[in-house]
């Protein structure tokens, strides 16, 4: 298909497809590296959210960390990653949750839900920073808090509300 639009996040592609049903049509087709939603649990049950600006929305948003897969790492080790550019922590135990497609309808991208535990401090010469365009803080809020918090408009991100019923 070809590419009508590239950026360092997705790009899009646009070009006619054959359906099952055997009639083609024109799609546009946003391509998104896999990415990984994080669950961090304190040791007594709290949950670690992070608040980030989100330009497409032009506010800030309260949800769980994630981010995208580096080309060649696993799942697994871009949800380690993750967890210790974005709250400052490297988990000890990492289980995977659940896969989800977000928005089939004309993109790709796959989230992948983990649940981090046993969250320790890095290590000093640790290379993990948070990305040069993220300013992140990060609260442990109790489930029942963050639940709250999508009740009263407080969490507004889809990928957080659902991760709360992997709790």
């Amino acid at each position: 298909m070809p590419i009508v639009f590239n950026s360092r996040v997705f790009s899009v592609e646009v070009d006619k497809k054959r359906f099952p049903n055997g009639r083609e049509h024109e799609v546009a087709i946003v391509r998104h590296p896999p990415s990984v939603v994080l669950i961090p649990l304190e040791d007594d049950g709290r949950v670690v959210v992070i608040k980030q600006y989100r330009a497409p929305i032009d506010r800030e948003t309260w949800e769980f960390p994630a981010g995208s897969l580096d080309p060649d790492e696993s799942a697994e080790a871009a949800a380690r990653r993750e967890c210790e550019e974005e709250i400052g922590r490297v988990p000890q135990r990492v289980e995977r949750l659940a896969a989800l497609f977000p928005t089939p309808g004309y993109c790709d991208e796959q989230m992948i839900f983990f649940r981090l535990s046993d969250l320790r401090q890095p290590p000093a010469d640790s290379p993990h920073k948070p990305d040069e365009d993220e300013d992140i803080e990060a609260r442990s809020v109790t489930v029942d808090q963050a639940r709250t918090m999508v009740a009263r408009g407080e969490i507004i991100d889809l990928k957080t509300a659902y991760a709360l019923t992997l709790i």
